[in-house]
């Protein structure tokens, strides 16, 4: 399949449309964290580069399959989240925030100092394993299991928590073992993400995933609509494309960007998709039987 699109495309609109797919499964692993739980994640980048360190150690320094080596890399982050999660999943808000900026900066610091990640002049060397194909695959699977979670017991528990923990667990839901769980899942994407990552771009260094990369991440999830899972995507999509677009104007480029984000945010300040349930749309009247059985047993 990676053929056809090869024999329709630009080589670089096939590389900024396979960057966008690595950056909407790592966005949509985002607002399973902050959008469906409430929890404020501002490191989001450092699951992104364990998930790339690791994918790339392995298939480099260790002769791994990519398909292996990029599973690995996502429970790598997987990892990282439930050691970093266990005592800071206790903090809440800002606090949570701090916490998991901090930890970036922690993961970023020490890929600059290992020998093994080539330290300050980063890892090369790394084979290009990832195409359009694979990604779009990959997009296709995390989009359908975050409408399966959205949908499951588990995450209207995650939208209860969300809405307020304290009566959650009045509830019976065990507010800490749900928000680990979302939190772990959550990062394993971005360190599935990450793989993608260095296996497209074939060189990563620890500047790559410092603090303005978390940042970009929670611009795809705020601007798109915290808990929306089409709103990510479209919010992904706007902000990843809108730069290249206005390459033509490139002394002015990031200035009318900014200005872009702004004026999105200002006409929809719950984001672009915030308030819109497309899966009620679409299933208006499966959820309308659902309502008229629910008045008729009131009644």
């Amino acid at each position: 399949m990676n053929q056809i699109f090869e024999s329709i495309l630009d080589p670089y609109y096939m590389q900024v449309l396979t960057l966008l797919g690595i950056y909407i499964i790592a966005a949509l692993g985002l607002n399973l964290i902050t959008g469906a739980t409430g929890m404020f994640s501002f490191g989001h980048a450092a699951y992104f580069a364990v998930g790339a360190y690791g994918a790339a150690i392995l298939t480099v320094n260790f002769g791994f399959p990519f398909y292996i080596a990029l599973v690995a890399g996502g429970l790598m982050a997987s990892l990282a989240a439930i050691i970093i999660g266990f005592p800071a999943l206790r903090l809440t808000g800002d606090y949570l925030g701090i916490v998991t900026l901090g930890f970036g900066e922690i993961i970023r610091v020490v890929f600059l100092n290992m020998k093994i990640t080539g330290g300050a002049i980063g890892l090369s060397g790394i084979a290009k394993e990832t195409n359009l194909s694979i990604v779009i695959v990959l997009v296709m699977v995390t989009v359908y299991i975050m409408y399966a979670l959205d949908n499951s017991r588990f995450g209207r528990a995650l939208v209860a928590i969300r809405e307020d923990d304290i009566a959650a667990e009045s509830m019976g839901i065990n507010v800490m073992t749900y928000k680990m769980k979302a939190f772990a899942l959550g990062c394993f994407f971005a360190g599935i993400a990450g793989g993608l990552y260095s296996h497209l771009i074939l060189y990563i260094n620890p500047s790559d995933f410092g603090f303005a990369k978390s940042f970009e991440f929670l611009c795809f999830v705020v601007l798109g609509g915290l808990g929306s899972i089409p709103g990510v995507i479209l919010g992904t999509t706007v902000l990843t494309l809108a730069p290249e677009f206005l390459r033509a104007v490139a002394d002015y480029r990031m200035m009318i960007y900014g200005a872009l984000m702004v004026f999105m945010m200002i006409i929809r300040p719950k984001g672009l998709l915030g308030d819109v349930n497309l899966h009620r749309i679409f299933f208006k009247k499966k959820y309308q039987k659902q309502a008229n059985r629910s008045t008729a047993a009131g009644g």
